[in-house]
């Protein structure tokens, strides 16, 4: 393909309450035995896209241990790969990212270096298929300066967290409006981006020089009515995982047939770092239904409607529903939870009960958690 790729993995969301306290949320697990980086970086490996950088910043040690081998998405070639930069002290620089385009801008070494004529730029927080192949061949064809790929929110749905759109009917952006108080429309841009290279290179050296550091407001926004902006529409599963409440969600349409169908069994896949851990073991007087137990896991109580990650440990007469529970947790005997997401090597005293409700998620975070490597 004749783009080099981009993933922006730097950033934080206070809407992830205690869960970003340790990782990025690009890092975060995913469907049982994913992180939301394998999704983008997956999309960038089966669109034939050869090299691609990563942009990380806040919390990165779990995402830089993730991406310690570049093989797991096809990216370990002689040509190409995968790069991971972090802000550097520099002659020049002494700042850490203070956004997307102060990001662009202190890696544009790497754009200046390479020689495909596009760039796909994606957020790691997407859950999402794309051929950005298709992507690129809309830009061409609509001669773009620059495509925002979005989607259409269903009705109800709230769309003042996103970057909100309004398209005419050649599918030209007319407004963009940055998470507006109220949401003109219900069509937002889901973190994807195509632009010629020299193109976004100039743009962001313009940012630079007038101290102007993120790539929505500052460029999208700005331009407007002074660049060629199309919106390809999506219509396929996305969800954006930055909250509490939407990382719940997504990681619970994993209980779907038809989510898991679209993600695992279709082509292309969906690639992760692999563990060596042995299958998951139901020992007698266990009972799961509707959920996903991933390798490692040991299980002697209830499991219903459930995502238990990695290595997680559900003691006897246990009782879970409704939650997820990440990985390398121990869950001791006559435990109950229920509508909780348990933070990973979390140690869970038995006869404890945590609930939260359908609307208000619990946290689970215990003070006798394991710390390992």
């Amino acid at each position: 393909m004749r783009a080099v790729g981009i993933v922006l993995a730097g950033g934080n969301s206070k809407r992830m309450r205690e869960l970003s306290n340790k990782r990025a949320i690009s890092a975060m697990p995913i469907a049982g035995s994913y992180r939301s980086i394998d999704f983008a970086l997956s999309n960038m490996s089966n669109s034939h896209i050869q090299s691609v950088a990563v942009f990380t910043q806040y919390n990165s040690r779990s995402l830089n241990e993730h991406l310690n081998s570049s093989k797991w998405w096809d990216f370990g070639r002689k040509q190409g790969g995968l790069y991971v930069f972090t802000p550097t002290i520099t002659a020049e620089s002494s700042d850490w990212y203070r956004g997307t385009a102060d990001a662009l801008y202190q890696n544009l070494t790497f754009l200046k270096n390479s020689h495909e004529p596009y760039v796909v730029i994606a957020a790691g927080d997407g859950i999402y298929k794309l051929d950005y192949g298709k992507v690129l061949e809309y830009h061409i064809e609509k001669k773009a300066d620059i495509t925002v790929v979005c989607k259409e929110l269903p009705e109800g749905e709230d769309a003042t967290r996103f970057g909100v759109v309004r398209v005419n009917e050649d599918g030209r952006i007319e407004d963009f409006e940055e998470k507006p108080m109220v949401a003109s429309s219900n069509t937002i841009s889901c973190g994807i981006y195509v632009i010629r290279r020299r193109q976004l290179i100039e743009l962001i050296e313009r940012c630079a020089a007038e101290d102007r550091y993120d790539f929505v407001r500052d460029v999208l926004v700005r331009y407007r009515n002074l660049k060629r902006i199309y919106a390809y529409k999506m219509d396929t599963y996305w969800s954006n995982i930055a909250s509490v409440e939407s990382y719940y969600k997504t990681n619970m349409d994993f209980l779907k047939p038809e989510v898991r169908d679209f993600f695992f069994r279709q082509y292309p896949d969906i690639y992760t770092k692999v563990g060596d851990n042995p299958p998951a073991k139901y020992n007698p007087g266990a009972a799961v239904k509707n959920s996903l137990i991933s390798s490692g896991c040991i299980i002697n109580g209830t499991v219903e409607n459930s995502v238990l990650f990695r290595k997680a440990y559900i003691g006897n007469n246990c009782v879970i529903k409704n939650s997820i529970i990440l990985n390398d947790v121990y869950i001791g005997d006559n435990t109950v939870i229920e509508n909780c997401i348990v933070e990973s090597r979390d140690t869970i005293r038995a006869n404890t009960t945590h609930i939260g409700t359908p609307e208000d998620i619990k946290i689970v975070v215990e003070k006798n958690e394991r710390y390992t490597l």
